[in-house]
């Protein structure tokens, strides 16, 4: 964590949460983008060097790749802000699930089934799932692992497999999930310690403190304290409303100031803030806290009010969640596919508000994970997707084939496969 943020600095110039460590960018690399549509507005020809968008005229003597986009439009790469990569059967024989009449619990006890059941290793699952979001458009996300004595550190370890495997193509950010609670599942602190200590996370995660956990200022002090002794961001899931979620909530937000983590701290799901009373009020406590906030469109009900919160400075990200696992059979790990979730949810109408619900999964969700803005500006990382369209409101609703998918000036995926670049 930066100094500044230990001295109390506000959100704007502390340092996000720590992201793992991206592609690196091709040396004296220059390609032509031509005939291309940046957001969809008129074609242009982009030139990128060394993996980030460029004005310049070219170098004498340097050699040029050229990419004919046949006026295809170019769209920033997405940021996946909340995914389950461990748990995922994407890719697997059908699984059947059963009624779970216990809440959290039920559910976490399918999730230790369905590991026990499943021959594929935790590392090619994610993988295979991780590769899919990748080749729909994906260049970053923020996996939520499950650590617990039912799996030691294995999922853990399985992700970071993945992670060095796609390193040339996504960021992975790697969160220390406690789903079966730190009181309730004895053991489970220590193996926070353990993957803290070990590197193995980039963010401590934590779980409904109130109402699942029983053990508020337990669970927090332990999340709060290795992330301050390891320098990690946190990330807690908080599904419990009413008192029970505001009360653990407002307690995260004054711990993030007392530690000066202003910008390094995200609450996911929040179901807590739509039921709100005064939701406006919440969205400003939550902005100079510097606390961020990720949804991922469940429900009408529980969806956060994304644009009010980003509009009062709130950071909001959109995720995938849980891809095919125990708790549901649905999800593709398409983001694209995710912000349209998002617009049928929020009743959008308007081309404004369909453009917001791209730009809460390309913007918002880099700024949740401390990554540049892939905003075609000079200087910007030349990570985005190419699709056919009239416009950035239609794509969001028609949800076209992604033709390519570039990551630093690179095309890592055509027509929905990975590209091999031995």
């Amino acid at each position: 964590m930066s100094a500044r943020a230990r001295a109390g600095g506000t959100a704007a110039d502390v340092e996000p949460s720590p992201a793992a460590p991206g592609p690196p960018r091709p040396a004296g690399g220059t390609t032509v983008l031509r005939d291309v549509r940046p957001m969809g507005r008129a074609a242009v020809d982009l030139r990128v060097v060394d993996g980030v968008i460029t004005t310049g005229a070219p170098a004498p003597g340097r050699p040029e790749e050229v990419v004919d986009c046949a006026g295809l439009i170019a769209l920033p790469s997405l940021v996946d802000a909340h995914i389950h990569p461990d748990k995922t059967s994407w890719g697997e024989p059908w699984v059947s699930r059963r009624p779970v009449g216990n809440g959290i619990a039920g559910y976490a006890e399918q999730d230790v089934e369905l590991y026990r059941r499943l021959e594929t290793p935790v590392a090619e699952r994610a993988h295979r799932l991780l590769a899919r979001a990748v080749a729909s458009g994906t260049r970053a996300v923020r996996a939520h692992v499950d650590v617990a004595p039912a799996y030691g550190l294995d999922g853990l370890q399985g992700v970071g497999d993945a992670r060095r495997r796609l390193a040339h193509a996504v960021d992975v950010q790697v969160v220390g999930f406690p789903q079966h609670g730190v009181r309730r599942a004895p053991g489970t602190a220590e193996l926070l310690a353990d993957a803290a200590r070990d590197g193995l996370i980039d963010v401590v995660g934590g779980i409904d403190p109130v109402g699942f956990d029983d053990a508020m200022d337990d669970q927090l002090d332990l999340v709060f304290g290795l992330a301050e002794a390891h320098g990690l961001g946190v990330d807690l899931h908080l599904h419990d409303v009413g008192d029970a979620g505001l009360i653990p909530l407002r307690e995260i937000m004054a711990r993030t100031r007392a530690l000066g983590m202003q910008g390094a701290v995200t609450v996911s799901h929040a179901f807590c803030v739509p039921a709100a009373p005064d939701t406006d009020r919440l969205a400003d406590e939550l902005a100079e806290a510097g606390v961020g906030l990720t949804t991922v469109a469940p429900d009408p009900a529980r969806v956060l009010p994304v644009r009010q919160l980003r509009q009062r400075g709130v950071r909001v990200g959109l995720g995938s969640d849980g891809v095919r696992d125990s708790w549901s059979p649905f999800g593709n790990a398409d983001m694209l596919h995710r912000a349209h979730l998002l617009g049928l949810l929020t009743r959008a109408r308007l081309d404004d508000e369909l453009t917001d619900c791209f730009l809460v999964a390309a913007e918002g969700g880099a700024e949740l994970l401390g990554l540049p803005l892939a905003d075609f500006s000079p200087g910007s990382p030349a990570d985005f997707l190419l699709v056919d369209g009239e416009c950035l409101p239609q794509v969001v609703v028609d949800l076209p084939a992604r033709r390519m998918v570039l990551r630093a000036g690179r095309v890592v995926a055509r027509d929905g496969e990975l590209v091999d670049l031995r």
